[in-house]
């Protein structure tokens, strides 16, 4: 682990999405694919800007701490994955990936893909990648934005681009044979993760919004901070927030160190980063004594940001689901305790 590194990335990326108005949601992502921040965590080999998980984890935390609508986790995260563990390189601009599998088949030695496949950002993307099926073989396809498919635009309750491609025959720029392992299931894995990230993120950012608001706000000749109650409802807070950070933490780290029961903290990272959005939002807009809910205000944009991460890529009811099932028959006391003796 290079904190140091991690610290640096940090740094410039923040004094990116840290422009206040309309110029900083307008240039944000041209800076960050300037610098490079949007591929960090892909391979030099395939087109990215190196480095790890934990520097990916950085970035994709600054922005959604900033509520910056910027793609950072459907790039790098997802597309950038997918594209380096295939053996393809990322192509020129905005490259995000879809969360449905295409079906396939070759005409005249060219692949074509069809169905509907939900897309994060594919309005603004150049290309996107995506599964397929083609006939016994599970592939990593990339489809040119403007290959001709229907475009379906959507957003969730952030305002966030959440479209929908209709594929008819549609004629793939690159295609690669997955790997052994990487399916469907990995892919909502990985999704989970990078939702864990975000909504830890964009918890802690409702947490520094409450301690300033509660500190400079006064009530009765004091500030708001000084009453028990308040300081009551900030410490629950805190104690939520500390709880979805670690859990987010504690999963990027097993999966970039390639540990044994990395799926194990994935889900347990998404069961209580989604679980934990609900108790944050409230506590949150409560301290601020119910300010916040339009979209103009920081915290609205960061509340509505956890309300529809906590759901995209499975919320806490599957991924407790999901645990149950994976730990069941388990000798599951020595996975809570790292006491594999």
């Amino acid at each position: 682990m290079n904190d140091d590194l991690r610290a640096e990335i940090r740094a410039a990326v923040t004094a990116i999405l840290d422009r206040q108005g309309e110029e900083r949601t307008g240039r944000a992502w041209k800076e960050l694919s300037e610098g490079g921040f949007h591929l960090i965590g892909v391979p030099e080999a395939a087109g990215g800007s190196g480095g790890g998980l934990g520097e990916l984890a950085v970035v994709v935390d600054v922005a959604a701490f900033h509520a910056v609508p910027v793609p950072v986790a459907e790039t790098a995260f997802l597309a950038g994955w997918l594209l380096a563990r295939a053996g393809l390189s990322v192509p020129a601009g905005m490259t995000v990936a879809s969360l449905d599998e295409a079906r396939g088949h070759r005409q005249d030695g060219v692949l074509r893909l069809s169905g509907r496949l939900r897309t994060p950002w594919a309005r603004h993307a150049d290309h996107i990648v995506t599964m397929a099926r083609c006939a016994e073989e599970t592939l990593v396809a990339v489809i040119p934005g403007d290959a001709g498919a229907e475009l379906v635009t959507a957003e969730n309750l952030a305002g966030e681009p959440r479209d929908l491609l209709v594929l008819d025959e549609v004629a793939v720029a690159a295609s690669a044979a997955a790997p052994p392992g990487l399916d469907a299931t990995a892919l909502l894995m990985r999704g989970a993760l990078a939702r864990s990230v975000q909504l830890a993120a964009a918890a802690r950012a409702v947490l520094v919004s409450a301690r300033h608001y509660v500190t400079e706000r006064e009530q009765f000749g004091r500030p708001l901070a000084r009453f028990q109650a308040v300081q009551q409802h900030l410490a629950a807070l805190a104690a939520q927030v500390t709880a979805m950070q670690v859990s987010a933490e504690a999963a990027v780290a097993a999966v970039e160190h390639e540990d044994a029961d990395a799926g194990v903290a994935v889900a347990a990272a998404k069961a209580a980063t989604s679980a934990g959005a609900r108790q944050v939002t409230a506590i949150g807009h409560q301290l601020h004594g119910a300010l916040g809910y339009s979209s103009e205000h920081h915290l609205g944009a960061v509340t509505t940001r956890l309300w529809a991460w906590r759901e995209e890529f499975g919320n806490e009811s599957h991924w407790h689901d999901h645990l149950a099932t994976a730990l069941h028959d388990r000798a599951w006391w020595p996975l809570l305790t790292g006491d594999a003796g």
